[in-house]
């Protein structure tokens, strides 16, 4: 057997139904459109219409807003800090920084800045440079003589 000998089954892959083809075909006349009016012509766009009743995005209540202005951080744990050095991945006797947690795998994108929380624990001395830290993050380091530096985030760029 070769490969231009190769064959489907009979009946493995039916044609595609011609549409508008004549009322013998079985999808004749309107083409599967239904009758007139709007929705039998090209371009129709009424998602979310309900036939001139008030539709339900409109009849339920608006709460709260999106702020645009919202920065958005990744996220390490202390826990997953401290893994990563055990498994090799980050050196504790050097700065950690954003491109040392992303070669590392900690975090996929720096996003805005990285933060850094207090779950977990972490048993060697660190040199850590991030945006922002909780208050229980900076105590553990702090506490096994490591230090951490806080990065100033930039002013919003504002139109001239």
């Amino acid at each position: 057997m070769k490969l231009n000998e190769i064959k489907d089954n009979p009946g493995a892959r039916r044609s595609k139904m011609r549409i508008s083809r004549g009322i013998g075909s079985g999808k004749g006349k309107t083409g599967g459109r239904g009758g007139k009016g709007q929705t039998a012509r090209t371009g129709v766009s009424i998602n979310g219409f309900e036939g001139g009743q008030m539709p339900l995005y409109r009849r339920l209540p608006k709460r709260g807003f999106t702020n645009i202005f919202a920065k958005k951080f990744a996220e390490v744990n202390l826990g997953c800090l401290q893994a990563a050095i055990e498994n090799g991945k980050l050196d504790p006797k050097n700065l950690i920084d954003g491109q040392a947690l992303i070669k590392a795998g900690l975090v996929r994108r720096k996003w805005d800045g990285i933060r850094l929380l207090g779950k977990g624990a972490i048993k060697v001395k660190v040199t850590l440079e991030v945006s922002g830290a909780t208050k229980t993050a900076i105590e553990a380091i702090q506490k096994l003589g490591g230090t951490i530096q806080l990065l100033t985030p930039k002013p919003l760029e504002t139109a001239k």
